[in-house]
Formats: structure tokens, C-alpha cells, sequence
């Protein structure tokens, strides 16, 4: 029972640092567009939220693709597993 507690915890703290490296990347990228065309001060307190709130979501949406992509291709070994 303890081990299943454990490999819980393992991959919370994976899902954990995958997130935040998604919402890392995505604000990266972010970085390369051209806000000017979206914000008349886009280095203002307002533009940065936006651009923090869009990375949120899109890093979000990046690492629950991931993770859903990793849980299933990890159960696909009960598919064989015949005992």
C-alpha cells in the first residue's frame, strides 16, 4: 500500500515540474511575438498579465497533452500483460 502512495507522489511531482516547464516554454515563445500590434504599451503592467495569462494557458494545454500522452502510452503495457 505504501508503494502505491509512493508512485503517486512520483508522479504528481512529475506532473508538477512538467507543467511549469511548459508554462516556461510557452512564455519564451510568447516573448517572440509582436504585442505592439495588440497593446499600445506592451511592456506596461497590463500587457505583462496578458502575456503571463496566455502562457499560463497555453503551457497548461501543452503539458496535459503530454501527460495524457504518457499515461496512455505507460498503460498500453496492461493491453499485453497477460497474467
Amino acid at each position: 500500500m505504501e508503494s502505491i502512495y509512493y508512485t503517486m507522489g512520483w508522479d504528481s511531482l512529475f506532473s508538477i515540474f512538467i507543467t511549469l516547464g511548459f508554462i516556461a516554454v510557452a512564455w519564451v515563445v510568447l516573448q517572440e511575438v509582436k504585442w505592439e500590434q495588440f497593446f499600445r504599451h506592451p511592456k506596461s503592467p497590463r500587457a505583462r498579465l496578458a502575456q503571463l495569462i496566455l502562457a499560463i494557458i497555453a503551457g497548461r494545454l501543452l503539458a496535459g497533452f503530454v501527460l495524457d500522452y504518457w499515461n496512455w502510452a505507460s498503460s498500453l503495457r496492461h493491453l499485453f500483460n497477460s497474467s
